[in-house]
């Protein structure tokens, strides 16, 4: 009767330390439970501070990220060719000739300051860079207006200036150094360059080409093009695999090719705790699950699979209660959650597309924290039992 009270006694303390440990919330976890994050944010949308928006991933869900368009060029800019005619701007290099119908004219008596012989019947005018005012100085003509006009243009008022003063005076003008109509690129490329643009136009990748090609990996290359103010940016994938997508550049056009590895980070009951890469085109929800390693048969909950990551306000605004307070940011957290006891869940992860830096946690499992109580238990309350065990053998 004695030793059927003592073990009673025993297994009555076991069970009090293992309910007054699992009160106190002290055992390891490697984040909060699903039930935590529900009653986490109902609590604080409740005092109006939601830390962030909670979202199902349903049909619904899937059918307003899908409208989201994937980075665009063409969206962005359009894709329309240059004009055919290029203009002379401030700082291009002009070399210009001139002619005359006979000898013994402005531009043929005696030597020249182009160094032709006596007797020519034409003059290269020394090479000038285009000033500040967008003017050249042509002898016997003076300043000539220069920028924003194209060459043909430029030689007609060379002409129209000489007239009277040369005989039959004729003008070729020739852009020995552009800088005007020409295309900076910088990054990862073999040769950062100002690249001069064709008059039949030039793509991205052409231009890219000139200036060496990329360095980086394809799936880790993207290319920003700036115009103006606006800056936009795709992967170099989305070029290669769609034509449109490589559309025409323009004069004054910035490209930069970046290196810039697509990863999401996997927290939780998972397979394996890790930053993982993935191409740049994008990975489904349960291709990452996959490359994690799925979920941990022994600690994970099937009901707690989340995704987190910041979405635009724009976004936000369609998904159903959402906390007014969070509306008021320009980029809301999300945690969009999949029940993975759902049958359906397996197509909706298929649906769901894993962008660049999402994190994607699995919260543990009700039962496995209890087993974590019960096993510090027994680590704890094993040396009095063997000593108990020793006295009794004892006496």
């Amino acid at each position: 009767m004695t030793t059927f009270r003592l073990d009673l006694l025993k297994h009555i303390s076991l069970l009090a330390m293992c309910g007054a440990l699992a009160a106190c919330g002290i055992t390891p976890a490697s984040g909060p439970s699903r039930d935590e994050m529900v009653k986490g944010v109902s609590a604080m949308a409740q005092d109006g501070e939601a830390p962030f928006a909670w979202v199902e991933v349903d049909r619904h869900t899937l059918d307003i990220l899908a409208r989201r368009a994937p980075p665009t060029l063409r969206g962005f800019f359009g894709d329309y060719r240059p004009s055919a005619s290029q203009v002379i701007g401030m700082g291009d290099a002009l070399q210009i000739t001139v002619w005359e119908a006979a000898s013994g004219g402005l531009f043929s008596a005696g030597e020249s300051a182009g160094g032709v012989s006596p007797g020519s019947r034409s003059s290269i005018i020394p090479e000038q860079i285009v000033g500040h005012d967008g003017s050249v100085t042509v002898p016997y003509a003076g300043r000539i207006q220069v920028a924003g006009r194209t060459q043909q243009q430029v030689e007609t008022a060379i002409v129209e200036r000489l007239r009277g003063k040369a005989i039959e005076p004729q003008a070729l003008v020739n852009v020995t150094r552009n800088v005007t109509n020409t295309v900076t690129v910088t990054g990862e490329v073999a040769n950062g360059a100002r690249v001069p643009l064709n008059l039949r136009g030039d793509r991205i990748l052409d231009v890219v080409a000139q200036a060496g090609g990329y360095r980086s990996p394809v799936h880790e290359t993207f290319i920003s093009v700036t115009r103006g103010s606006r800056t936009a940016r795709a992967p170099l994938q989305a070029l290669l695999a769609n034509p449109s997508e490589n559309i025409y550049v323009r004069p004054g056009d910035i490209l930069t090719v970046e290196s810039r590895p697509q990863t999401f980070t996997v927290a939780g009951a998972a397979g394996a705790n890790a930053v993982i890469p993935f191409d740049a085109r994008g990975i489904t929800l349960e291709e990452a699950i996959g490359k994690s390693g799925g979920l941990n048969d022994n600690r994970a909950d099937p009901d707690g699979l989340f995704v987190l990551r910041y979405e635009p306000t724009t976004l936000v605004r369609e998904f159903p209660n959402v906390s007014p307070q969070l509306l008021q940011q320009p980029q809301i957290p999300v945690a969009y959650h999949l029940n993975m006891k759902d049958p359906t869940a397996l197509f909706a992860a298929r649906r769901f597309a894993v962008r660049d830096k999402d994190i994607i946690y699995i919260s543990n499992a009700p039962l496995a924290e209890i087993g974590k109580v019960v096993q510090l238990v027994q680590m704890v309350a094993q040396p009095a039992v063997q000593g108990m065990a020793v006295s009794r053998i004892g006496h």
